[in-house]
């Protein structure tokens, strides 16, 4: 691969998967499909080819079994990097990822790690039928002693699953489905940010847009479309869930007095409200406007022909950077 290649986000992943692997003989991958098929969007294709059924391991469609296993793996030594082929589908493992695998090293009172990776496909914008189209970061970021990620670009799908990989505790990998084959420039020679660490990916004056995963693209298309308005948006991709990197979204609100929070989950609940409350807490004297939050409703996932309305789309979140800018 070449230094600076521009590549998919699934290649990216791929490539990070093939790096951590020849790097540690202990990290293992295991899922439904992952080895003889390369996964459902073939983004461990050629792995099992390469680095043998030991090691990339096609498991039974038992999510909870998949959890469950890869508890025991990192129990032993191992570093198993487990997928769940699609959002919907973590639920029957869901018991295992808070009652065992968040709590282990509490419970061991820090003597026992788990570093156990769980890599999930995530949200909408694929044209999937019911449980293939879900956003359930906020569930998993609720419980204590998980970390939970999301890559929105190549570059950081590579660097963020190695050190996710590398690190001793058990982390969520949401990857966006729908940004899979998006294209950018990856440079695996360069030195990765913090894996928990906010980015500005395009700077502003007027309004602060915070995003992660599929959505960041939507928020920097929104600051073009602002830009040719005469308003300057300043986007900060905040590429981690849980732990927040609340210091950068601080900073750049404190700079443009105003902020909108977008995500595809449900805005009830949603990580949104925390990111609304905390720097409202934080930034009360620096706020021209209330703190605004777009995104999915209150409902479950639409039909595929409905879901252009559900997701939070270039209109809907420029009228909240309307509204905001208004006050």
């Amino acid at each position: 691969m070449a230094v600076h290649e521009k590549i998919t986000i699934a290649k990216a992943i791929n490539a990070s998967l093939r790096a951590s692997m020849e790097a540690d003989p202990k990290v293992l991958v295991m899922g439904e499909d992952v080895g003889k098929l390369g996964g459902v969007f073939r983004v461990t294709d050629g792995l099992q080819k390469d680095f043998g059924e030991d090691r990339v391991i096609d498991t039974p469609l038992a999510e909870s079994g998949i959890i469950g296993t890869a508890i025991g793996l990192a129990l032993r030594g191992y570093r198993p990097v487990a997928e769940i082929q699609f959002d919907g589908f973590v639920f029957p493992g869901y018991d295992q990822i808070v009652t065992q695998l968040a709590k282990m090293h509490a419970r061991a009172l820090g003597k026992v790690k788990v570093p156990v990776v769980i890599r999930i496909p995530y949200g909408g914008g694929i044209g999937a039928v019911e449980h293939h189209s879900e956003s359930p970061e906020s569930l998993f970021a609720h419980v204590a002693g998980l970390k939970i990620v999301s890559p929105s670009n190549s570059s950081d799908a590579y660097w963020m699953l190695q050190q996710a990989i590398a690190g001793d505790d058990p982390v969520i990998y949401f990857e966006p489905k729908r940004r899979y084959h998006d294209k950018s420039r990856l440079d695996t020679e360069s030195i990765p940010d913090p894996l928990h660490k906010a980015r500005i990916t395009r700077p502003g004056s007027d309004l602060t847009l915070v995003g992660y995963g599929p959505m960041v693209k939507v928020c920097e298309d929104v600051a073009k479309v602002a830009a040719e308005e005469g308003k300057s948006v300043e986007v900060v991709d905040l590429r981690s869930i849980s732990p927040i990197d609340f210091d950068t979204v601080q900073s750049s609100v404190e700079k443009t007095g105003r902020l909108v929070v977008v995500h595809e989950a449900p805005v009830f609940f949603g990580s949104g409200a925390e990111i609304a409350a905390r720097i409202t807490e934080r930034c009360f004297y620096h706020l021209e406007a209330p703190v605004l939050r777009v995104g999915g409703f209150h409902a479950p996932y639409p039909p595929s022909r409905l879901e252009d309305e559900y997701l939070p789309g270039l209109d809907r979140v420029l009228d909240a950077v309307d509204r905001a800018l208004a006050y």
